[in-house]
């Protein structure tokens, strides 16, 4: 199993759009490296739901529930497209600031590369995170 921290600015589909919707494609994604990087999730994966813009905060947990698959939406094979489902919003949004200020996450891509919005998630960065929640 991996994980991952998608990026969505919350005033275009929010972690509660997520929670309303049960389910969703996650498209969108244009960064190389972030489409990557969903191509090399799987079912089963799991993924914090990261607001930007003036949140700047993890807020929930989601599941892959397809293999990735092309873009049924473009033209270029090369974006790839997943879906996902809600599963549990956090105790307590854990904050980019409080993230940075944690030695442990210096480097995390979250804190190195600000514009990746497709972002693997070590499993000991990703327990650590939990523990921030709760």
């Amino acid at each position: 199993m991996n994980y991952w921290l998608l990026k969505t600015e919350p005033t275009v589909y929010s972690f509660d759009d997520l929670v309303r919707d049960k389910k969703t494609v996650w498209d969108g994604v244009g960064h190389p490296t972030a489409l990557i990087n969903i191509r090399n999730s799987g079912k089963g994966d799991l993924v914090f739901i990261y607001h930007t813009g003036d949140e700047k905060q993890i807020i929930g947990i989601a599941e892959v529930i397809s293999e990735p698959y092309p873009d049924p939406k473009s033209d270029n094979p090369k974006m790839s497209v997943f879906e996902i489902k809600y599963v549990k919003k956090l105790n307590n949004p854990v904050t980019l600031a409080q993230i940075k200020a944690d030695k442990r996450f210096s480097e995390f891509r979250l804190v190195k590369e600000s514009r990746l919005s497709v972002v693997p998630v070590p499993k000991i960065m990703w327990d650590d995170i939990i523990k921030m929640s709760e």
